[in-house]
């Protein structure tokens, strides 16, 4: 646990990650604003409880998360990092509870590709946030299709929390450095340290406190989510490789020619 999140309440947690795609438009509440506004406050909030539950792909995994390890609130600060940065918490939750709820939710509206979805269950994929980008979202199935392929990497890239070191701080903004998502032709994996720079605030407001050179941080998008402990850098690199495998098996075993009888 980190100084910064050891006192901030699970749903500014999760604000400080969900803001960044909600920012684009991607998923949760219209008022992009109004949930900054949230999480800069920094409160256990009503209006806040009512807008994460509007975030429709997030808000089943910390349910799930949360009935599966004998938690009440979704919004408990133990789930919401167990979903965004990883923790033990998640391999308490079983392969049947994990498929019951991508039944629930894609069935109806994934028809025929609904096995695939189910692999990464059976795998053994757990409801970290890497899950629903690399084994759920759509974009992995576009990183075979030509010209679609840089643009779902970036997408991947983006989407998926990423952990980074801090070089320098340079007002609203950070340098860091961190390990892209790479794509070969027939494996995703995490290429050599880049630099890139990236948002902790708006004109010197934001919903983190403040970073330093050395620091590791979390990444969503082009913001600064949180800075995390060696040990929740750990975790956070082994649930993202967990999941990143999972999806290279099945990509090996649709390259392999079917038999015919």
């Amino acid at each position: 646990m980190t100084a910064n999140s050891a006192v901030v309440p699970g749903p500014v947690l999760f604000a400080r990650y969900a803001f960044p795609p909600n920012s684009h438009g991607f998923c949760g509440p219209p008022d992009h604003g109004g949930f900054f506004e949230y999480g800069v406050a920094g409160r256990d909030d009503g209006g806040l409880r009512a807008m994460a539950q509007q975030f429709a792909g997030a808000w089943p995994y910390l349910q799930l998360i949360a009935g599966a390890t004998g938690l009440d609130d979704p919004l408990d600060r133990r789930v919401v990092e167990a979903y965004w940065v990883g923790s033990p918490r998640l391999d308490q939750v079983g392969t049947r509870a994990v498929g019951d709820s991508m039944e629930d939710r894609f069935r109806a509206v994934t028809a025929g590709t609904f096995s695939t979805l189910t692999e990464g269950v059976l795998a053994g994929g757990v409801p970290h946030h890497s899950f629903a980008v690399f084994c759920i979202y759509p974009y992995t199935g576009l990183l075979t299709e030509g010209r679609k392929a840089p643009h779902a990497l970036t997408v991947l890239d983006r989407c998926r929390i990423r952990w980074g070191r801090v070089l320098a701080v340079q007002g609203d903004q950070v340098v860091v450095q961190s390990r892209p998502l790479t794509w070969d032709g027939g494996s995703l994996g995490l290429g050599p340290p880049e630099t890139e720079t990236v948002v902790q605030s708006v004109d010197g407001v934001g919903m983190v406190g403040t970073v330093h050179p050395g620091d590791w941080v979390s990444l969503h998008w082009e913001w600064v989510c949180d800075t995390l402990t060696e040990q929740q850098v750990g975790r956070l690199r082994r649930y993202t490789e967990k999941h990143l495998a999972i999806v290279n098996d099945r990509h090996n075993r649709s390259r392999v020619p079917a038999l015919l009888d």
